[in-house]
């Protein structure tokens, strides 16, 4: 897995954000290699019945809350 990078997010994204759950998912739907590995599970899993579970996918992309 890549180090930390660094994301600016704009400040209204910051400002609007209700929980870190809003601001993580800002960030998910922001991240070109998490929306590629998304598409590519969906094609090549879901779409055939070999689908994974969310939160085995979601503990390779782990975040501090």
């Amino acid at each position: 897995m890549p180090g930390p990078r660094t994301i600016e997010i704009p400040e209204a994204v910051l400002l609007s954000a209700q929980s870190l759950d809003d601001l993580e998912d800002w960030l998910a739907t922001h991240d070109p290699e998490f929306l590629t590995q998304m598409r590519r599970i969906r094609r090549d899993e879901d779409l055939t019945g070999q689908g994974k579970d969310l939160t085995e996918i979601l503990k390779r992309w782990p975040t501090k809350s």
